[in-house]
This record gives structure tokens, C-alpha cells and sequence, in this order.
């Protein structure tokens, strides 16, 4: 578990900051244009690049590709799962008319809106986390490469 608190931070203050921009859109009347949850992706992609140059700072020479990924991953998770729940609590309960707002951009066809507009922000979360995570460790992960020039040269 201790492997695990540096991910779990991270992911708690990247959530944090994705309520505090929503909660700031809110305050605009902005937060039903979706293009601004784009900015979404580049919040989640700092908390996660962090994650991962923080552990390899602490992991040092013990730092390999599973545990960059890992670390990744999980705070990526722990704050799309964060906001999607702060999420549902706010459509439903602090400001009920923003479904309704919504629904009359895109559609007032679907019986479940509210389902699908929760399932929508948890995925494009997930999907974000998984796709940034494996970008970000191209850059951290060791080449093997350089073992490879180095024994050339010899």
C-alpha cells in the first residue's frame, strides 16, 4: 500500500482541480459547452505526469515500465472515479436543471439521459487516463537502445 500513496494523492488533488474548473465554469454559466472539458484532459494529463516523474524520483534505478504505468494509471482512475461521483452529486442535487440544460443541446430523445451522461464522463475519463499514461511513459521509460550503442562501440 505504501507503493500506492504517492498515485492516491495525486489523484485526489487532480480531482480536486477538475471540480474547482467545473465549479469555476459553473460560476461563468460555461459548464454546459463541452468543449471546455477538453482543458479536462490537459488537468488529468499534469496530475498524471507528475505521478509518474515523482515515482521515478522515488523508485530511482528500481523504476521500470510496470511501475511508471501503474502509478499512472491510478491517478488517472482515482480522479475521473472523484469527479464522476462529485459530478452526479452536482447534476442531481446542487443544480438540477443542468441535465435539462443539456439534454435541449444535444438530445431529448434518450429515456436514461441522466445514465448516459454519467457513464459518458466516467469513460472519456478513463479513456483519457489509460491514453496519457502510455503516452507519458514513452518519455520515462528506459531504452534499451543505449545498452545496445554502447556494446556496438566496443
Amino acid at each position: 500500500m505504501k507503493k500506492m500513496t504517492l498515485p492516491i494523492r495525486f489523484g485526489i488533488v487532480t480531482s480536486a482541480v477538475l471540480i474547482a474548473y467545473f465549479l469555476i465554469l459553473a460560476l461563468m454559466g460555461k459548464h454546459t459547452n463541452v468543449f471546455y472539458s477538453l482543458f479536462n484532459g490537459i488537468i488529468t494529463g499534469f496530475g498524471i505526469y507528475e505521478t509518474i516523474k515523482y515515482t521515478k524520483l522515488r523508485q530511482g534505478k528500481n523504476f521500470n515500465y510496470g511501475v511508471g504505468f501503474t502509478a499512472g494509471i491510478t491517478t488517472g482512475f482515482i480522479a475521473t472515479l472523484l469527479f464522476t461521483i462529485f459530478f452526479a452529486f452536482y447534476t442531481t442535487e446542487l443544480d438540477t436543471s443542468f441535465l435539462d440544460e443539456l439534454s435541449t443541446v444535444w438530445s431529448k430523445d434518450y429515456k436514461n439521459f441522466e445514465g448516459i451522461v454519467f457513464f459518458t464522463v466516467a469513460i472519456m475519463g478513463f479513456a483519457t487516463s489509460l491514453v496519457l499514461t502510455l503516452s507519458f511513459m514513452q518519455l520515462f521509460k528506459t531504452s534499451n537502445n543505449t545498452k545496445n550503442v554502447g556494446q556496438m562501440r566496443e
